[in-house]
């Protein structure tokens, strides 16, 4: 006959352990994109040090079929994919359409990405047009993905997901904590600390 032991389950996990385990976890699955949220904090609110430089800037120009401009027509005639098509493959621009603008006699294709954009302006009577793109250096890339800025809806899900992240990390550190007894005040007590003082210095010191 099987004694008690033999018929009890797997062992329960204790919360503080789920806890532990879930402060773990997402610390590390998280960890490459927390630092770069944090280190481009530091280049970010620092540009005039990092962003130093001038951009690089290229011109080009060239001509599409002018019936994709439908000179004398309704804007609603103008082929925009045509055109925007014509100068990704033409010229190697990249970056989402952020603005097509279009009046009697010419049509401007504004590309927008992190640290880049190109402006197209496209004479509707003879489809001539001229382009100029503005290549920005890397840290104005990184800033520009920190801020979520022309980058698309896919990189808003990265900014969303790393601040997702850090808050989890943040309440589960809080929670182990409390089950620390010999730190646990001392702890709480830096925390709250942490809190008070960069209000304390917004009140002060930002006019």
């Amino acid at each position: 006959m099987s004694g008690a032991s033999d018929r009890a389950g797997p062992p329960r996990r204790s919360l503080p352990w789920l806890v532990r385990w879930l402060h773990t976890y997402v610390s590390m699955f998280g960890f490459v994109v927390i630092v770069f949220f944090g280190a481009t904090g530091l280049t970010l609110n620092h540009a005039d040090w990092f962003e130093g430089g001038a951009a690089t800037l290229r011109e080009a120009s060239g001509k599409v079929d002018a019936a994709w401009l439908a000179f004398g027509d309704e804007d609603a005639r103008v082929d925009r994919l045509a055109i925007v098509e014509h100068l990704r493959a033409a010229h190697g621009v990249h970056g989402a359409v952020s603005e097509i603008r279009i009046d009697e006699e010419e049509c401007v294709v504004v590309f927008k990405g992190p640290g880049y954009s190109a402006d197209a302006l496209l004479v509707r009577e003879t489809g001539a047009y001229e382009l100029t793109e503005t290549t920005k250096g890397a840290f104005a890339l990184i800033d520009d993905l920190h801020k979520g800025r022309d980058s698309g809806p896919v990189w808003a899900w990265v900014v969303d997901i790393a601040a997702g992240l850090t808050v989890v990390c943040g309440l589960t550190g809080i929670w182990l904590l409390w089950y620390v007894k010999k730190r646990r005040w001392t702890g709480l007590l830096a925390a709250v600390l942490g809190a008070l003082a960069p209000v304390m210095i917004w009140a002060v010191f930002v006019p």
